[in-house]
């Protein structure tokens, strides 16, 4: 199993930045890729942005050209840096994995972390 832990949410003005974390640990060695999503209330859950072993990455198109991606993997730890924050990316931010192993995928969720963007 894998166990991921977000941080650095909180509360910021539109135009701010936040840079969340997510540490993870387990059975971390087979890991595919991350992914950040986030939900807004009585929304669904969606896609922010994710990043694969090799470092490729995706993004929502909400979010392009102000939020990135990262990983550092001597710390198992994956980084998403959002600049420019807008009211409409206030959310909880949850940290996901996906592990694929011969036919079989296993996914993992974090608890997730709360981002208010104030305007």
């Amino acid at each position: 199993q894998v166990q991921l832990v977000e941080s650095g949410g909180g509360l910021v003005q539109a135009g701010g930045s936040l840079r969340l974390s997510c540490a993870a640990s387990g059975s971390i060695f087979n890991i595919n890729a991350m992914g950040w999503y986030r939900q807004a209330p009585g929304k669904q859950r969606d896609l922010v942005a994710s990043i694969t072993s090799e470092g490729s990455t995706n993004y929502a198109d909400s979010v392009k050209g102000r939020f990135t991606i990262s990983r550092d993997n001597a710390k198992n730890t994956v980084y998403l840096q959002m600049n420019s924050l807008k009211p409409e990316d206030t959310a909880v931010y949850y940290c996901k994995s996906k592990t694929v192993l011969g036919t079989l995928a296993y996914e993992y969720w974090g608890q997730g972390t709360q981002v208010t963007v104030s305007s």
